[in-house]
């Protein structure tokens, strides 16, 4: 049977729309993030606004490091439990991933307070800061809202995480505002980030309690089930423990170029540095927003043992996602400099430089964005997990080196090599499992 044409495909269409509604609340999110980063970066100048940076930083990798990706086994596993309409099934799965994550919340809020304590010094964190830091690193406890992620993922609620990410940022730019114009320093500035943190991960728990019981799948829940949680979900401790060590090396580029910055050069490069990033991501965010929304997808279709959907859903996505990234490209590349003077100030146009090879990685990103998805919900997850160690493990080094010989603009060389390295890495096993027998395409 032929594929359906491009604009009747429903799969594709659905895609896109669960991916438009996140992008109508990132569209106000973007402006938000943008207006809060440009309100702390004139309060406070390059030095305290790079101080402001890696405290956040250092407090996301963290949480990222603590937390597992249930959200995903919420989809993978939570998919066909709901589709054979077993709810037993399904809140055994719940149980499962809410302990999950309070029990890393707990450990992460542990954990980020004590590596703080011996790290700040070394991330040029003033030693009169030192305690708004320890306080502030708490706040990776309304960071782990894995679950209730999943949950609305799964039931095609996107229009709440939307309103969620759009929260968070306005409430740390209202409040950001509000400190800039009484006057506030970092300490008031740390105070109103940690709000919105708070805010915002509150809001996503209620949102996804609510989305359960509204649709009647917390009926005869109870917190202690019969039996063992992982009953009937074979393989789900290893997923989850790869997808959580998937999620931890891709910190590498993220949250922790921005501390190896920090590190090697100082506060202010790394200031630079996160505005440069803060740009590409804004550039990358359209597509990286199809990352959640094709999950769902693909995991109805390995189910369904559809490989010629799923080839066709992968190919078309990407070659939409990546034309209009390369198109952001282009816009950023005349406009970049203008721009940030404008919203941030003089001293924040030196980033432009690095920030034109951050870009360019992050559309390479784009053009491979679903080629992970695909491996995970075929039941490859180690395979996605060891292409993330030894890219990461090449990466970091090599970041290291760059800063060391070629100062900021290293870093934006490394990162465009080593996103064209992990494109071919994970087009590899992609095209080998499409070019096997269809009887095998289950494992």
């Amino acid at each position: 049977m032929p594929p359906p044409r491009w604009f009747a495909d429903q799969r594709l269409r659905r895609l896109f729309s669960n991916a438009g509604i996140l992008l109508g609340g990132k569209g106000f999110n973007a402006l938000f993030s943008l207006a809060g980063l440009a309100i702390a970066a004139r309060a406070l100048g390059a030095e305290e606004f790079g101080v402001l940076v890696l405290i956040h930083t250092f407090t996301q990798a963290i949480g990222e490091i603590a937390k597992f990706q249930s959200w995903q086994a919420v989809i993978r596993y939570g998919t066909p439990a709901l589709d054979s309409g077993d709810r037993p099934a399904f809140q055994r799965l719940l149980r499962f991933t809410v302990l999950l994550d309070g029990v890393s919340a707990l450990a992460g809020m542990v954990l980020s307070v004590l590596i703080a304590w011996f790290v700040g010094p070394h991330l040029h964190w003033p030693a009169e800061v030192m305690p708004a830091a320890l306080i502030y690193v708490t706040s990776v406890l309304f960071m782990v809202t894995a679950t209730p992620t999943g949950v609305l993922r799964l039931v095609d609620r996107f229009s709440l995480l939307s309103v969620q990410g759009t929260l968070g940022w306005f409430v740390r730019m209202a409040a950001g505002l509000a400190v800039w114009l009484a006057g506030g320093g970092l300490v008031a500035f740390l105070a109103a980030w940690y709000l919105a943190t708070v805010v915002a991960g509150l809001f996503l728990i209620a949102a996804g309690w609510r989305e359960l019981r509204t649709r009647g799948l917390l009926e005869g829940f109870r917190w202690r089930g019969e039996g063992p949680m992982t009953h009937g979900f074979p393989g789900i401790w290893s997923f989850v423990w790869s997808t959580n060590l998937n999620s931890t090396l891709e910190l590498a580029f993220t949250h922790v170029g921005t501390l190896v910055v920090g590190w090697m050069m100082g506060s202010t490069e790394a200031g630079l540095f996160r505005v440069a990033r803060q740009v590409a991501d804004g550039v990358a965010k359209p597509a990286k927003l199809l990352v959640p929304a094709i999950y769902p997808e693909l995991a109805r279709l390995a189910a369904a043992g559809d490989r010629a959907s799923m080839r066709h859903l992968i190919e078309r996505s990407a070659l939409i996602a990546g034309a209009g990234a390369t198109a952001l490209m282009l816009v950023a590349a005349l406009l970049g400099k203008p721009l940030l003077s404008l919203v941030l100030g003089p001293e924040f146009v030196s980033a432009y430089g690095v920030m034109l090879w951050l870009i360019a990685a992050a559309v390479v990103g784009i053009w491979s964005f679903p080629l992970e998805p695909m491996l995970i919900s075929n039941g490859q997850a180690g395979t996605a997990t060891r292409i993330r160690a030894w890219t990461s493990a090449l990466y970091i080094p090599a970041l290291f080196l760059a800063l060391d010989h070629a100062g900021l603009a290293g870093a934006g060389w490394v990162r465009l090599a080593v996103a064209v390295l992990m494109f071919a890495a994970f087009l590899r096993p992609v095209l080998r499992w499409f070019r096997q027998p269809a009887v095998q395409s289950a494992g």
